[in-house]
């Protein structure tokens, strides 16, 4: 069967009909079409789709008020509320996140590298398509927009796993972009969802070798951590946020306490927001009650140890457990700590990998932290908030890989290409 045949939109009786093995196999045969695409053709395929987003928004958002409301009831908690919820503002963005990655540099055949061999044969290394790129995630409607739009404008086809808390949600944007694709001319079946197939749709996912060229999970340290060991296909690993600021005795008391507050409070159910402050001992004093104060001004509890408790009130004693802890909520955790080695030592025993950041005036404690830091992001004097892809200039991101092989950080166009080496010879045999 021909990809240009498989045009059956999520929700017709034709692919209610295919399982999920077959929703896989339907994405490989239309990962070669969109090979195929010319940079122009995808960027008018993602005009398409962000036209359709904007023209079906009521649509969105009605859906997203069932999923608002299942959550509710079900009581997922305020932060998952807060990543599901869509609303005009938000629907907006995600159009314009996809006209913004329409507008990026398309990576497929950029020269990576090269040289011409002692025999004469030519040698370029180009970047191409992974082929089929598969997500597994919680709660994020906008990720089913990102995600798609990164797989299409790098070449790639991509099959979904959104989860049950946004059904509905992304039940209308998956059938709304295979719709706009379809009447640009592109084949549908390079977005796919396995969501109506629940569990099985993820393993299918997981167990997908043949299919699935590289599997990217975004949620909960749980979710991730089942991805990770559950599967045979290669997975990007985006980790948990437990992030770090630093305070030491040179940081200014209005970037102290800006920063730290824009880290934690301006959007708090997110990864990159802070979780955990450290304060040097001899700034504490000036700093605690300072930071303190405007935290809980803005309704976030803290959880801090003894020094922190004797310098402020409506401090929650702080418990091992704190120190680990994503809370992805309004809460954080501040320790003294006697040194910048303290500091260090503690971001290696809790860090997750994701974002750190000091703030200081002290050039070299500012570089020995850049420098020792072993994390995707690694700042000074600068929210940790500013660890996304949009914020980095990729228009949209996969997600935020903690890992070390071939991606790390953000992940934008680029990281969803592999490479391939091209030779161009004359005739020529090794001897």
């Amino acid at each position: 069967m021909s990809v240009d045949t498989l045009t059956a939109p999520v929700g017709s009786a034709a692919a209610e009909a295919a399982g999920p093995q077959e929703r896989l196999r339907q994405a490989k045969d239309a990962s070669r079409a969109i090979a195929r695409l010319t940079s122009d053709d995808k960027a008018r395929a993602l005009e398409a789709i962000a036209q359709a987003i904007e023209a079906g928004a009521a649509r969105i958002i009605a859906a997203n008020a069932g999923d608002i409301a299942r959550g509710v009831a079900d009581g997922i908690g305020a932060a998952l509320i807060d990543r599901l919820r869509l609303d005009d503002r938000r629907v907006a963005a995600l159009a314009a996140a996809v006209r913004d990655v329409a507008t990026l540099p398309d990576p497929v055949g950029q020269v990576v590298g090269g040289h011409r061999m002692p025999n004469g044969v030519a040698l370029e290394q180009v970047r191409v398509p992974f082929g089929v790129v598969g997500a597994i995630y919680e709660a994020r409607p906008n990720v089913t927009v990102d995600i798609a739009a990164l797989a299409l404008r790098s070449g790639n086809a991509v099959v979904l796993r959104g989860g049950s808390a946004a059904r509905e949600s992304n039940t209308v944007l998956v059938e709304i972009m295979r719709a706009a694709l379809a009447g640009a001319g592109v084949t549908p079946e390079a977005v796919q969802t396995v969501d109506d197939f629940g569990r099985e749709g993820a393993k299918a996912l997981m167990h997908g070798r043949g299919f699935v060229d590289v599997l990217v999970p975004r949620g909960s340290a749980a979710l991730i951590e089942t991805v990770v060991t559950e599967s045979t296909v290669p997975v990007i690993e985006t980790g948990a946020g437990v992030v770090h600021i630093v305070l030491d005795e040179t940081a200014p008391d209005d970037w102290a306490r800006d920063i730290v507050v824009n880290a934690k409070v301006q959007r708090p159910s997110v990864c990159n927001a802070v979780e955990t402050v450290l304060v040097l001992r001899q700034a504490a004093p000036r700093l605690i009650p300072l930071v303190a104060s405007a935290l809980q001004s803005e309704g976030v509890a803290v959880h801090g140890d003894d020094m922190v408790a004797g310098l402020v009130s409506g401090v929650i004693p702080a418990t091992e457990e704190d120190w680990a802890t994503e809370y992805l909520s309004l809460d954080i955790a501040i320790k003294v700590v006697d040194t910048l080695d303290d500091a260090l030592a503690h971001i290696r025993r809790y860090s997750t990998g994701h974002t750190e950041s000091i703030i200081t005036t002290d050039a070299r404690n500012a570089e020995r932290f850049l420098a020792e830091v072993d994390s995707a992001v690694v700042m000074a004097n600068a929210s940790t908030r500013f660890t996304d892809g949009a914020e980095f200039g990729f228009g949209a991101e996969v997600g935020i890989s903690t890992q070390k092989l071939h991606a790390r950080g953000p992940m934008g166009l680029s990281e969803l290409t592999s490479t391939k080496w091209l030779a161009r010879g004359a005739g020529q045999t090794r001897g």
